[in-house]
């Protein structure tokens, strides 16, 4: 939803894809510290463009809220109006990126207070989603509920290892998403569907 590292022809699975992805400026994360900015920009993303009417629908918003986290989105470069379709009356909006990049190692001190409100905006709107997604759980079917893994661990860190971890399994994410993306014409496997992958890894301090 947020920050989405890949490979960007360095090796480096934690950098960002310049085809791809955005690097979140200091106005960007400002614009983005608000959980519900980052849930309309996620759904742009992964379900195409749309109006303010029809995001305020599927996400239970009031129109005039939708049509306002709209603009100050596409005030902020992450999204743009679709010129291909829509009407005066009818605004429809599309991402103008795949991803979102943030490496909070590389913010100035002055800006550090926007990255870590940005932060908390995303961890509310992850906590969104997977609210949200209780209340289809139950309806997966077989194959999908099996396949499926809601897991927790804790295991003893210092922030080198914790980098070490984050670096190896993001490089295993991207082979997967990598393999499915090398051709724009390429057609999804029989019986594949989009899965969300999420890494939630932190301190428990």
């Amino acid at each position: 939803m947020t920050t989405d590292p890949r490979t960007a022809g360095s090796g480096d699975p934690l950098g960002p894809d310049p085809d791809h992805d955005i690097t979140l400026d200091a106005a960007a994360l400002r614009v983005l510290a608000h959980p519900m900015r980052l849930v309309m920009l996620n759904a742009l993303r992964e379900r195409g463009p749309s109006t303010a009417r029809r995001l305020a629908k599927e996400l239970e918003l009031d129109s005039g809220a939708a049509s306002y986290h709209l603009r100050r989105l596409a005030a902020g470069g992450l999204i743009e109006e679709d010129q291909e379709r829509g009407t005066r009356r009818d605004r429809w909006w599309r991402a103008r990126h795949q991803r979102s990049y943030h490496d909070p190692a590389t913010v100035a001190p002055d800006e550090r207070q926007g990255s870590r409100a940005y932060t908390n905006a995303v961890v509310l709107a992850y906590g969104d989603q997977l609210r949200r997604l209780a209340a289809v759980v139950p309806l997966f079917p077989d194959d999908w509920f099996e396949a499926s893994i809601f897991s927790d661990c804790t295991v003893s860190l210092t922030p080198d290892e914790l980098n070490e971890m984050k670096r190896e399994l993001v490089g295993v994410i991207d082979k997967y998403r990598t393999r499915r993306t090398s051709s724009a014409t390429e057609e999804p496997a029989e019986g594949a569907a989009q899965v969300s992958v999420q890494l939630q890894m932190f301190p428990r301090l």
